[in-house]
């Protein structure tokens, strides 16, 4: 495992960084996990060299929480820091700000959490935590040795992020990255704003949902003329960690080979390690991406719960899939499952309330593309 340096804080930590929100390989909001496997994958994880651990409040029905704190029983939590967050939307006053996070010491079954975020934040949501005074709440938790580094995580547009990150002394920040969303939310530049400033940055969405670790084939048709051969997934970290502002890249796994898969890819990571034919093909696998993905939606179901149930991440998962590895869209199993009767969950139940690209953290133009995608996906 190779070990990065966290900016200004004069520590380092595992370049992968276990993710803890999809155990059964779902989406966050989903808490049918198998307790007992995740508990092994995160000590398989541990046992490999693995020392940053994410998780959040909300994660699998906010089950997360209490199975890493299982899970780092038996000494394994002195092995570790952990990384968890509050959300805005849980909390108003300073009394429930204490609450919550003496909720989540209790899940986690520690004294401390080393890394405590302002959960997926932009603007709007950082003007609210500092109305309910969190940013003096986590310096007092910083004093009092309750969490050991202020930070924040960002969904948000890159001024949103310049301004909240000059706004207040930050610890660390993780943002979505990878080599589609270089002009993406904080992209390219928030990344190096935060290395000028000396703040570590802890990667999520590496993978973009997923959708990176299998390529379609033209792209594939470019990995496979590269004269050196690697998987899609260590070709799309191995981009990350060239860039020495990156301080971990989460990955979540669900199974035993892909974190075994995740400690070999990052045993040989580290930055500036790219050559410039390497970095030609991303920008060539990048374009080929763009040309063929319909949108930018990864999964993350902030959207959800819809107030009309349309399954909203469901139908972008059928319309990219489509797009990017062709076959009959009606055949995914996700559109069976949204076409049920009993549980019909299609877009033409949409009321047009505006509740879902007002939470997209993609700021996507979700209610016409769904329409759009139907269509399609319709023939």
């Amino acid at each position: 495992m190779k070990y990065r340096p966290f900016g200004k804080l004069g520590i380092t930590g595992s370049a992968f960084g276990l993710g803890c929100m999809r155990f059964n390989g779902q989406a966050s909001g989903d808490a049918s996990i198998d307790e007992e496997k995740a508990i092994r994958l995160i000590r398989q994880a541990i046992d490999g060299g693995v020392t940053y651990l994410d998780t959040a409040y909300v994660y699998l029905n906010k089950t997360s929480e209490i199975v890493l704190g299982k899970a780092l029983r038996d000494g394994y939590r002195e092995k570790v820091t952990i990384a968890t967050k509050m959300p805005g939307h849980a909390v108003h006053d300073r009394a429930s700000m204490e609450a919550l996070f003496e909720e989540e010491l209790g899940k986690l079954q520690t004294d401390h959490i080393d890394f405590y975020l302002m959960h997926g934040i932009d603007r709007k949501g950082w003007e609210h935590f500092k109305e309910i005074g969190a940013p003096e709440y986590f310096e007092e938790l910083k004093q009092a040795g309750k969490i050991r580094f202020k930070c924040f995580s960002f969904h948000g547009s890159y001024e949103d992020f310049e301004y909240i990150i000059n706004d207040y002394d930050w610890d660390m920040v993780q943002i979505q990255y990878n080599f589609m969303d270089v002009n993406n939310q904080a992209g390219t530049k928030g990344l190096e704003l935060a290395g000028r400033l000396g703040i570590p940055v802890v990667i999520m969405e590496g993978l973009l949902g997923g959708r990176l670790a299998n390529a379609p084939d033209n792209v594939q048709a470019l990995y496979d003329a590269f004269p050196v051969k690697r998987t899609a997934v260590e070709w799309a970290f191995r981009w990350l960690c060239n860039h020495p502002e990156v301080a971990t890249v989460l990955s979540g796994c669900n199974e035993p080979e892909q974190v075994e898969e995740n400690l070999r890819i990052f045993d040989t990571v580290e930055a500036g390690i790219m050559t410039e034919d390497e970095l030609k093909l991303m920008a060539n696998v990048r374009q080929a991406y763009i040309d063929r993905t319909k949108i930018g939606c990864t999964g993350c179901r902030y959207c959800m719960p819809c107030p009309n149930n349309v399954a909203i991440p469901g139908v972008f998962s059928i319309w990219n899939n489509h797009s990017l590895y062709g076959g009959n869209p009606k055949e995914d199993w996700t559109y069976k499952m949204i076409t049920n009767p009993e549980k019909l969950q299609t877009p033409d139940l949409c009321l047009e309330c505006g509740a879902c690209e007002a939470a997209c953290p993609q700021h996507l133009n979700i209610i016409e593309n769904l329409k759009v995608a139907w269509k399609e996906i319709n023939g």
